[in-house]
């Protein structure tokens, strides 16, 4: 199975990436099957050879998830909507109704302490 991965050069803790098509089996850095594209996380530069990448992914090519993600910002692919991103963005929509519950509470409960040490006095 041919996969669309990205392949890393550059010094070291300056990485860049190279997308390319390669054989499921191969090594990360092996020899590709074709250089498809250019990715620098840095500076966020991408750029991308639509034609070939197109041809790829006719031909049946899978991408890997961050590769999948580039050509969508590319606009090669349609977003779809990942199981685990919807499970995470609930989860974290679940912890911020906690947490405003939770200072609601706190909240109410100062002003009630604060409201009988008033009468107290």
């Amino acid at each position: 199975m041919i996969k669309l991965r990205l392949k890393r050069f550059g010094k070291k803790k300056e990485a860049s990436f190279r997308i390319v098509a390669c054989n499921s089996t191969s090594r990360r850095d092996g020899r590709p099957l074709q250089e498809l594209g250019f990715y620098n996380p840095r500076t966020k530069e991408t750029r991308l050879d639509t034609e070939a990448l197109r041809l790829r992914l006719t031909q049946g090519a899978q991408p890997t998830n961050v590769v999948r993600t580039l050509l969508e910002k590319g606009g090669l692919l349609e977003k779809i909507a990942r199981p685990s991103i919807a499970i995470g963005k609930e989860k974290l929509e679940k912890e911020k109704l906690a947490k405003a519950k939770n200072k609601d509470q706190e909240s109410d409960s100062s002003k009630a302490e604060s409201d009988s040490d008033e009468a107290k006095s």
